[in-house]
């Protein structure tokens, strides 16, 4: 079996699909792999290191199966082997409607890891919490950077300097990891979520948890956060008005898989912050969590600054990387038959359910 390792195409995107750590496995476990010229240079990799792990440096698009992060353009589908195994980051989403013909006209089997379940033994293939701890790292740092104050306390002969106080929309992965960061840097922390089991986890990393006391379960099958009522709605809103009054750094991270992003932080919210504070929306591509955000760029609205960042993950790309690949890899191992040298395609599988787009000709999930 032919695995082919693309060379990311999108403006931006520094990422690549197997490093060469993986790419040794993928050769001892039998698989031929080809890799295209320059594919993991953004991301710190060069093609000997690659040579060396066992692939081949490869120009055209040739290959069994082809490991991406982002999805392909029209021009590469064009270019895409019929027949031939996708296996990306996203499929789904903004810009994805497209795609949808290329993947019947060329009857391309198309793997969306964003849309692995959540389950015990899919964890290491879990895309989104891998790049949701970067995320969340890097948005700490991104608040300590845009804010024109310490987060520690310092103590001076010209006096004390009180710590920063960042509060966090969102304890999932990248959220808990933006705490933890943000607590390292020696601010004080507290964080928001809708789901009360998430209280401990944000206490155990010194942060302090604000709640809105739900009564109603919060959290859906897959552990996300879910709708609210009305009346839960509005005592969220003017708890979040109340503790972004008194905060100098706010990093959102709420997000529903395959949705916009849910608007937190309204107009009125920005506007009773405090001058020169910050917000960090880790929710820009997919809409924002502030009303005022504009994906992709840093904005001032009522002296509080906005950052939109857009792919954030692509700005620490090696170890990015490494992390991806890692999760591409436990995938495909996962499919791969070693006696026939193919992979096998269980639909029956909870994995391969939940996360196949397309097969021979036939789109099975909405992109």
């Amino acid at each position: 079996m032919k695995v082919l390792v693309l060379k990311e195409s999108a403006e931006g995107e520094r990422r690549v699909a197997a490093v060469p750590a993986t790419v040794e496995k993928m050769a001892r476990a039998g698989m031929e792999v080809l890799v295209q010229a320059g594919a993991g240079l953004a991301a710190g990799f060069v093609d000997a290191e690659y040579q060396t792990a066992g692939a081949k440096v490869a120009g055209d698009l040739a290959g069994d199966v082809l490991l991406k992060v982002q999805r392909p353009s029209a021009e590469e589908m064009d270019r895409i082997p019929e027949g031939a195994a996708l296996i990306a980051y996203s499929l789904q989403g903004r810009g994805a409607a497209g795609l949808r013909e290329g993947l019947q006209r060329r009857r391309i089997t198309a793997f969306s890891l964003d849309l692995v379940p959540r389950i015990a033994r899919a964890q290491n293939m879990d895309v989104l919490s891998s790049m949701a701890n970067i995320a969340g790292y890097k948005s700490a740092l991104l608040a300590a950077n845009a804010l024109g104050k310490f987060f520690p306390m310092l103590m001076t002969a010209a006096g004390t300097v009180l710590p920063a106080k960042v509060f966090v929309l969102g304890a999932g992965v990248a959220g808990l990891q933006a705490v933890a960061t943000a607590r390292r840097l020696g601010a004080v922390v507290s964080a928001f979520d809708i789901r009360p089991a998430v209280k401990e986890q944000v206490e155990s990393l010194g942060a302090r948890f604000v709640g809105v006391g739900l009564d109603q379960h919060a959290e859906d099958a897959k552990g996300y956060a879910k709708e609210v009522s009305a009346e839960t709605a509005q005592k969220e809103r003017q708890l979040l008005l109340e503790e972004l009054k008194a905060t100098d750094a706010c990093i959102t991270t709420a997000l529903v898989p395959g949705k916009r992003a849910p608007v937190l932080v309204t107009a009125e919210m920005v506007k009773a912050m405090r001058t020169g504070s910050v917000i960090v929306d880790l929710a820009a591509e997919q809409g924002g969590n502030c009303e005022l955000t504009q994906p992709g760029k840093e904005i001032v609205a009522h002296g509080v600054t906005i950052l939109g960042p857009v792919n954030l993950v692509s700005s620490m790309a090696f170890q990015a990387s490494q992390l991806y690949s890692r999760n591409v890899l436990n995938f495909l191992l996962h499919l791969y038959d070693k006696k026939a040298g193919k992979i096998s395609l269980d639909r029956s599988d909870e994995i391969v359910k939940g996360c196949l787009i397309a097969h021979a000709g036939e789109v099975v999930q909405q992109i």
